[in-house]
């Protein structure tokens, strides 16, 4: 019987040559996988179609024509991929910069000092550090270790479970959560003109009587002997609006698109935003939830950022009432946001316990 170390790190620092057989993803998942630095290489070579790269600094133009532009970039981007790479953000550089430094100096605690924020999800607990979320669709585990909490908004944040080692930590995130809720308005802002919508439409709607809830997973992937045979992160979609992601430069995102799966380049001083499911449904489906799964490699370490803005649970999801007609019948039935995530979880339960994969 193969025994797995509690934390992939401590795995990936034994000096095994084969990843336990719980790692190994079923035969039918791998497709187009393999070492995430030699895909990404490959798709260069071969001219793989790129996900699109938009510029947000028009969108502040007082030129009509080109902030027009800027919204038909972004739309067709959202409906035709479900993702982006985003130049032009506005986020401080020197913010972003800080936010990679804390959290790499926590990663690379000794593993004794870092078990100290351990989550426990058994009993419900997700904030904290970890490895592999719980429910994967296919039951195997996945090659990352994370931490994962709540940055905004500030009042509901437990400061408990937030790191406090190096000491910036919470001042670094904090002030990061909140650049990153006044870009997440300006990205909502401009899907909502895409689509015909008054400007706050998507913002006002999906905050409801509350916030956004703006959840921060750093993850962690550890080099791996055999990446052509595991995932940092299955194939999934998130049930989110938008999800944001920042990398340490490191390739791994990968989004299914037409079939094929898509690595997705680092480009220098941009960060990725996609759609979720939540604003799918809002959408009635004009904007894709996009598939997205992460390849580790042999050589590096990756660390990837992931913010999730998500509607509060009790917010009731249903297509806009101006994007329904008669020519465009609503595609989804109306259900809460807690009960849109619990039927995630469900789902993949029973994926698992009848043995069945993706």
């Amino acid at each position: 019987m193969v025994v797995v170390a509690a934390r992939v790190e401590s795995l990936a620092q034994s000096g095994l040559d084969a990843i336990p057989t719980e790692y190994i993803r079923p035969v039918e998942e791998r497709k187009d996988m393999g070492d995430a630095l030699e895909v990404v290489k490959a798709q260069i070579k071969e001219g793989t179609r790129q996900i699109p790269v938009v510029d947000l600094r028009d969108f502040n133009s007082e030129n009509k024509e080109i902030k027009r532009a800027c919204v038909e970039s972004v739309r067709k981007a959202a409906e035709e991929w479900g993702v982006m790479h985003i130049a032009g953000h506005g986020m401080s550089v020197e913010l972003l910069e800080k936010v990679q430094k804390v959290s790499k100096q926590f990663f690379h605690l000794p593993l004794e000092q870092k078990e100290r924020y351990a989550n426990d999800q058994a009993s419900g607990n997700i904030q904290g550090y970890g490895s592999k979320l719980s429910n994967n669709s296919s039951g195997q585990l996945e090659w990352e270790d994370y931490f994962f909490h709540l940055i905004h908004p500030e009042e509901k944040a437990d400061f408990t479970v937030w790191p406090k080692e190096p000491s910036d930590y919470i001042e670094v995130t904090k002030e990061y959560g909140k650049q990153l809720r006044g870009l997440a308005a300006k990205v909502l802002s401009i899907l909502s003109l895409g689509l015909g919508l008054d400007e706050d439409r998507f913002d006002r709607e999906l905050r409801g009587s509350e916030d956004l809830a703006l959840q921060l997973k750093i993850n962690y992937y550890p080099k791996c002997p055999q990446p052509d045979l595991a995932l940092g992160v299955e194939a999934h979609t998130d049930v989110s609006s938008l999800t944001f992601i920042n990398t340490n430069g490191v390739p791994g995102l990968q989004v299914l698109k037409d079939d094929r799966w898509i690595t997705a380049e680092c480009i220098p001083d941009t960060m990725i935003v996609h759609i979720g499911d939540s604003l799918e449904i809002l959408s009635n489906g004009k904007y894709k939830s996009v598939v997205h799964r992460a390849l580790v490699n042999k050589e590096k370490v990756r660390i990837s950022w992931a913010v999730f803005c998500e509607p509060p649970e009790k917010l009731m999801l249903r297509p806009l009432e101006e994007l329904v007609s008669e020519d465009t019948p609503a595609k989804f039935t109306p259900r809460t946001f807690f009960q849109h995530f619990e039927q995630k979880l469900l789902f993949k339960k029973s994926f698992i316990a009848s043995g069945k994969t993706k």
